[in-house]
């Protein structure tokens, strides 16, 4: 039984690249999509913040020296390339999904509205948000605290690369342990890179938990909505 009722997963657009240098790799969002689909099966009412990485990673090199706003509004553009990708896989796979803006694309999505998206999560469907928060200059992981905190989710669900938060670079320091649990002043006391400072703190004020988790790691997302030690959890 899930331990959760409401969850915000956020999902960088890396995790889409699978062993791909940039774009979207077709079988790792079949895969992310059936693992959703299931936790959303159960009962789960999911929301999904994607970042734009993978594809802005494709152009990155012509965005050198950009201005530092018009290139964030470029990252936007990309998280909604990525929502509306991610909500096609979605509809192939039978499963209802709405994305919504923060900038007004209308022709394209639908703009982001509270009270509509918690009405869908109540219906059953899957809310992707797209375009961060609407400005420059904050990040996804801020977008995720933000509508996460906006929609009463209990937890956010931080999908990585790597299972959880270590000691160390694990890549780099064999010696580097996993923490299981860890709050949110001692991560921020070890400068542990868990999100961005705004959406660490805004999640720190909201009493918002945050598990951070490998979304490559087989059954991982279900695990981590049914509360099992799955990852690291960050709480007060």
């Amino acid at each position: 039984m899930a331990a959760y009722k409401r969850v915000l997963l956020k999902l960088s657009g890396e995790a889409l690249m699978g062993d791909d240098s940039y774009g979207i790799n077709r079988q790792t969002i079949e895969r992310m999509v059936a693992e959703v689909s299931e936790v959303s099966a159960s009962g789960v009412e999911l929301a999904v913040v994607i970042g734009g990485g993978n594809i802005f990673r494709g152009i990155a090199p012509g965005a050198a020296g950009m201005d530092r706003a018009t290139a964030d509004y470029m990252g936007m553009m990309a998280t909604v390339m990525n929502a509306l990708a991610l909500q096609d896989a979605f509809r192939r796979a039978g499963v209802e999904a709405r994305v919504q803006s923060a900038l007004n694309i209308e022709q394209v999505v639908e703009p982001y509205i509270r009270p509509k998206a918690i009405r869908y999560l109540e219906e059953g469907k899957i809310v992707i948000f797209a375009a961060g928060t609407g400005n420059p200059f904050f990040t996804t992981d801020t977008a995720a605290a933000l509508r996460g905190s906006e929609i009463g989710a209990e937890v956010v669900l931080k999908a990585t690369k790597v299972d959880g938060i270590y000691t160390a670079d694990p890549n780099k320091d064999p010696t580097a342990t996993r923490y299981e649990t860890i709050s949110f002043n001692e991560a921020i006391s070890k400068n542990l890179e868990v999100m961005d400072a705004t959406a660490f703190a805004l999640c720190r004020d909201q009493k918002l938990p945050i598990r951070v988790f490998s979304i490559n790691k087989p059954g991982a997302l279900n695990r981590a909505v049914a509360g099992e030690n799955e990852g690291t959890l960050v709480h007060m």
